[in-house]
């Protein structure tokens, strides 16, 4: 789809603005605090639009929006599930996870279930995160160079270069800053293309009467049979789809995104404002791909792209925006995948520096280094893994089809879902030993290899014929994964140690810890309220 040369203006000086906010923020960090957490001087607005747009990638107006051109409104229920994590953050989670008061999410494990545990999760955090980053930023890439025409190659290394300049630069704070004035431009847009949609259709009640008109009543109904789409999208698969989005969101892992905010009370207004956005988007977000379904079928099956629906978000977007404005979608596309880069680049980061550094300088015997060269270490360390991102998804650029991607994302899926599992229940089942959590990763583990890897029944003593019909749905694999990790933390209560031992007290002071409100004066000191404003 061709764009005229003021959209690339308009996409260049995007690009330069967060540029420049990496410099505009650079004075803000004078530790390792600072560059990691904000020094928990974050106001909520600022924390609460970060969370959102990290929440997201480019796979909403993407991935989903292919699924809401097939089926509707099917696709609202996994924005619905973000809308119950945030919700959830909101009534009392958002405060426990900042009253952590750490700066990564291994050492409040560490707090929990000991310093083995910590080491397993930090060590496998970071190649994951660079792996999910490396593919977001290919993924990105692939739709550009199929919808736009751009060269997938320059895509991933201007996009690349562009989020390492301002978050190796000014750390935290940047991010949240270019994540702020990236809502700003996302949220308005989507609803103006919303708004545009229902004007070309002549309305809601049009909207339906259409659908009915086209035969899509059946396929577009919220919740699906199972004869149809395989099987997803019924009450089976939302429920599944929820339940995993709660989880993600409100576990330990998800604790760094309210560490940079003031206090607990900070960090439920910063989730209210993320549950209020994510319902907004859940609201409008399917409504392009439904028109473009309605009114420009011919141009969706005419892009070159793997799958044709999920260039419908785009479709319908440059056909009804005007001149001056389809620049803007290209910079949404773009802002969605960046976002939740450079917010896992920082958490990354600050692995490294925080729970891996300390323990490889110990047994190599290193001196205990100054705040300013942690510091320095940090920008270092960002650019480092900024540039094995881009090299990885160009790597993956390089090969033919998608089959890498494909695996990639499987693999994924195989990793987070059994390390998260253990990280919520660990919040409120105190009764545990420290092996716990491995224990809940190792049965979810052993499960989800079986799903996802396809492994044939027959193996597992079921008939040749039950073997051959089976196949396992993304409701039977989650809820499959979800029940053995449960079970793994659970049976391992039996073995829980007495009370006054060492382990228990420590989960104890945890536990305390966690649910013990902020006093910020006291705790971190003076604020910088009106100096966060005056810059952005």
């Amino acid at each position: 789809m061709n764009i005229s040369n003021i959209e690339y203006l308009v996409i260049i000086g995007y690009l330069v603005l967060i540029i420049v906010v990496g410099f505009a923020f650079k004075k803000f960090s004078a530790n390792t605090d600072d560059y990691f957490k904000g020094g928990c001087k974050g106001t909520w607005w600022l924390v609460g639009s970060s969370a959102f747009m990290s929440a997201f990638s480019a796979w909403t107006f993407t991935g989903a929006a292919g699924i809401a051109y097939e089926s509707g409104f099917s696709a609202m229920f996994i924005f619905f599930g973000n809308v119950l994590g945030f919700f959830v953050n909101f009534l009392f989670m958002g405060p426990w996870l900042r009253q952590m008061r750490v700066t990564t999410f291994p050492e409040a494990i560490a707090s929990r279930f000991g310093n083995t545990t910590r080491d397993f999760y930090a060590y496998y955090e970071v190649p994951i995160r660079i792996l999910y980053s490396a593919m977001a930023l290919y993924g990105l890439g692939i739709f550009c160079s199929s919808v736009f025409g751009y060269n997938i190659n320059y895509v991933i290394i201007v996009c690349g270069i562009v989020v390492l300049l301002y978050s190796a630069t000014g750390g935290r704070w940047a991010v949240m800053a270019t994540d702020f004035l990236q809502g700003l431009i996302l949220v308005p847009l989507t609803i103006i293309v919303a708004w545009l949609c229902l004007d070309a259709l002549g309305g809601v009640e049009n909207l339906f009467q259409e659908i009915e008109a086209q035969g899509l009543t059946e396929e577009y109904s919220m919740v699906n049979s199972a004869t149809l789409f395989g099987g997803a999208y019924t009450w089976g698969w939302a429920s599944a789809m929820m339940a995993k989005q709660f989880i993600v969101f409100n576990s330990m892992n998800a604790a760094p995104r309210y560490f940079s905010v003031k206090d607990g009370r900070e960090a439920r207004k910063a989730a209210l404002l993320c549950s209020v956005l994510m319902l907004l988007g859940s609201l409008i977000w399917f409504l392009p791909p439904i028109t473009a379904r309605l009114l420009y079928p011919d141009l969706v099956m005419a892009m070159d792209v793997a799958k044709p629906a999920e260039a419908s978000y785009a479709v319908a977007s440059i056909s009804l925006l005007p001149l001056g404005l389809i620049g803007l979608i290209v910079v949404a596309i773009l802002s969605a995948t960046m976002s939740s880069m450079d917010t896992g680049l920082n958490t990354n980061v600050a692995i490294l520096i925080k729970d891996i550094y300390p323990k490889v300088a110990k047994r190599l015997r290193g001196k205990p280094k100054a705040e300013s060269e942690l510091l320095n270490y940090g920008r270092i360390l960002t650019w480092v893994m900024g540039f094995l991102i881009v090299l990885l998804a160009l790597y993956f650029a390089q090969q033919d089809g998608s089959g890498i991607f494909d695996i990639m994302l499987q693999v994924g899926t195989l990793l987070s879902m059994p390390i998260t599992i253990p990280l919520l229940l660990g919040m409120f089942i105190r009764q545990t030993p420290w092996w716990a959590a491995l224990m809940s990763i190792t049965c979810a583990l052993a499960f989800s290899c079986l799903a996802f890897f396809e492994v044939p029944l027959t193996n597992l003593g079921f008939s040749q014929t039950f073997s051959d019909q089976f196949e396992w749905s993304f409701q039977q694999q989650f809820f499959g994964v979800l029940g053995t990790g449960t079970f793994g933390f659970l049976i391992s209560t039996i073995f829980a140690p007495a009370k006054n031992t060492p382990h228990r007290l420590m989960v104890d002071a945890f536990i305390t810890r966690m649910k013990t409100p902020i006093d910020f004066e006291k705790e971190i000191g003076e604020d910088n309220d009106l100096t966060q404003l005056t810059a952005i």
